[in-house]
């Protein structure tokens, strides 16, 4: 049944949701060109659908337009990510405010799964995918589908440009500790604590990927 319903999906939404994958993956990069002719030809479909898909990728901000180039997968200047910061901070602090009276043994179980399995991978480029899954299972309960909606979004457009810098430059073991503590407050069920130091979590986050910039532009 599973197979049926993926083969039935719409082409447009089939492309779409391919791009937006390898776009948020880092597997393609801001400036990238996305020709319309190697995308149809790549996915063994017309021009049509995938006309449409980036014409919904646009939509979300993750496509851009340019003249005599085309669809091009799109850039943020560190002052744009530095506000989409803020904007992850009032989304997620208020989710996690709704969440934490209606977490249970099982979620705050699932948490800590990923934060013991956070621990022991030492792979940088992964551990964005793993920070979004425990961020992911510590809002879900909240049962706000639209406010979710639009946190995997605004995390997707983040984590483009903050995956590889942050990491690298906050490292895991500072960040670490700031999940365990948040987890924590959830397991109290001190929603306001939890609040605050999420807070804390993503300001730190601005913090580091500012520190980053500056070194590129140093040359160290």
């Amino acid at each position: 049944m599973a197979s049926r319903a993926v083969e039935k999906q719409p082409a447009p939404e089939l492309v779409r949701d391919r791009l937006r994958e390898a776009i948020h993956s880092g597997k393609l990069q801001p400036g990238e060109q996305l020709r319309q002719e190697e995308l149809a030809e790549r996915f063994g479909i017309s021009r049509i659908p995938v006309r449409e898909a980036l014409r919904q990728l646009e939509a979300e901000g993750l496509v851009t337009r340019q003249p005599n180039r085309g669809a091009v997968v799109s850039a943020l200047s560190i002052q744009e990510v530095i506000e989409m910061l803020d904007i992850r901070i009032g989304l997620e602090c208020r989710a996690l405010m709704l969440a934490v009276p209606n977490m249970i043994d099982s979620d705050f179980e699932a948490a800590t799964k990923i934060l013991k399995s956070y621990d022991k991978e030492p792979r940088p480029q992964k551990w964005g995918e793993m920070n979004w899954r425990f961020h992911e299972t510590i809002y879900a309960p909240c049962n706000r589908p639209k406010l979710l909606e639009m946190i995997e979004a605004n995390y997707g457009h983040v984590s483009r440009f903050t995956r590889t810098q942050v990491s690298i430059a906050s490292g895991k073991e500072k960040p670490q500790k700031e999940h365990f503590e948040i987890l924590e407050a959830c397991k109290g069920g001190d929603a306001s604590a939890a609040a605050a130091l999420l807070e804390a979590h993503i300001t730190q986050t601005q913090k580091a990927l500012m520190a980053a910039s500056r070194q590129r532009r140093s040359g160290r």
